[in-house]
């Protein structure tokens, strides 16, 4: 059930950024704006999800899981209404920026939720669905965004995103904590049992140190750390390739062959079977390679893991067939 949580909410997060592209032409209209500013709400709901992992991702790790989904998804739901609602395309930049923001959990403590509840051994299959499930979402929502907009109306690009939410809210509240910390911690309390003792902090200073933890650290990890840096711009670079697809495409198709709004959607179909393509092709080595190696070092060399660069040959493969597609 975890497992089915956490790879919705990768779902719905990024679907919820593509599912409006499609709309932006009538939103030019209705608000009688160029498409540069109709294209703002897709661009500021990107800057959302960009910002929110920088909070996300440490209050989690301080608060536990569990709470962080809980209380972000209902604001995600409120500020999607609010766009739905929008009559001027700042009331909609504003809700669409915020319901990115707090759409973010789903994608920036996933991956940590699973280490949460999988052993190494076993967390290949479930990571690959959970990625798989990312790579979906934004295909699956220019192709029902399209339709939907040319039967109801951009409006409605928004109402199916909280179809969406109000599944992942339901499966959201049957969940258990799953952070190991906050798992000891109540554990502990229940039973009455005295933890390590934990410095008299003012409020001010509490404030202070967690803003340090979850703004400076991530920060100065970025600028020192080449090898987040490097992985960050390479990330950063894939993903907005991708986004800058759903523009483009639109005007591509609909301008230079004449497809129609709906029909265009319909020309990211190969993202998602590339998607699907990618889940099989990361099981297999997962099964062929990556399990049979660690069992064999395990045996042969002590207990000796498997070095984290091994898991990089998937993303190696990848960095060159990129730019070759």
């Amino acid at each position: 059930m975890k497992t089915i949580l956490l790879t919705s909410n990768a779902h719905c997060s990024p679907f919820g950024s593509s599912v409006y592209t499609p709309g932006h032409t009538q939103v030019m209209s209705e608000f009688s704006v160029s498409r540069e500013v109709a294209l703002l709400p897709f661009v500021f709901y990107l800057l959302g999800l960009s910002f929110g992992p920088v909070l996300a991702a440490p209050t989690s790790e301080t608060f536990g899981r569990k709470v962080v989904y809980i209380s972000a998804l209902p604001i995600f739901a409120a500020f999607v209404i609010g766009a739905g609602f929008s009559q001027g395309i700042v009331a909609l930049i504003v809700c669409r920026f915020f319901a990115g923001l707090f759409s973010s959990p789903g994608l920036s403590i996933g991956t940590g939720t699973i280490s949460d509840i999988w052993p190494p051994e076993k967390r290949g299959a479930p990571m690959a669905a959970f990625i798989t499930m990312v790579q979906m979402g934004p295909a699956l929502g220019i192709l029902i965004g399209g339709f939907v907009t040319v039967t109801e109306g951009w409006r409605w690009t928004q109402w199916v995103i909280l179809f969406g939410l109000a599944f992942v809210l339901a499966i959201t509240l049957g969940m258990s904590e799953t952070y190991k910390k906050v798992i000891l911690k109540k554990r502990a309390r229940k039973l009455g049992i005295k933890g390590p003792p934990e410095p008299e902090r003012t409020t001010a200073e509490t404030v202070r140190f967690f803003a340090t933890k979850t703004i400076v650290r991530p920060m100065h990890m970025l600028f020192t750390e080449p090898i987040v840096t490097l992985f960050d711009l390479y990330v950063a670079f894939n993903f907005g390739l991708l986004n800058a697809f759903f523009a483009a495409f639109s005007w591509v198709f609909e301008n230079v062959y004449g497809f129609g709004t709906g029909v265009t959607g319909l020309t990211y179909l190969g993202q998602a079977v590339g998607s699907i393509v990618g889940f099989f092709i990361i099981l297999s080595v997962y099964k062929f390679y990556w399990v049979p190696h660690a069992r064999r070092l395990k045996e042969e060399d002590g207990g000796a893991k498997m070095a984290p660069e091994e898991r990089l040959y998937i993303a190696m493969a990848g960095a060159v067939m990129l730019p070759v597609s």
